[in-house]
């Protein structure tokens, strides 16, 4: 079976594809899972590790506006986590997303 979101193949029993994360066809995903793809550091939209790329790809938003968040938050104090204490975690924890099929590595 092709996976909507990415158009890969997965196993026929799986629930949700191994890659994106997205509900497979004919899944009963979670309410808002369906649309939603899995928190990925981004090979493609990066300036320093791809987390901010990954975030904005994550919710559908645009990269240079989860830039400017994360440079406020960077520049403002910010009372429970610091910014860049939270950027160098996402960073180690996020895992980097899969390298596209066929094409140049990016």
């Amino acid at each position: 079976m092709k996976c909507r979101g990415c158009a890969r193949d997965i196993p026929e029993d799986s629930r949700y594809c191994l890659f994106c994360g997205i509900a497979a066809p004919g899944a009963a995903g979670g309410p808002g899972r369906a649309g939603r793809r899995r928190l990925m550091r981004s090979r493609a939209d990066r300036k320093i590790a791809g987390v901010c790329g990954g975030v904005a790809e994550s919710f559908d938003l645009d990269a240079t506006v989860v830039r400017l968040v994360w440079a406020l938050a960077v520049v403002l104090p910010i009372p429970l986590v610091p910014a860049c204490l939270a950027y160098l975690l996402a960073w180690i924890i996020l895992p980097q997303a899969p390298a596209p099929e066929g094409g140049a590595p990016a």
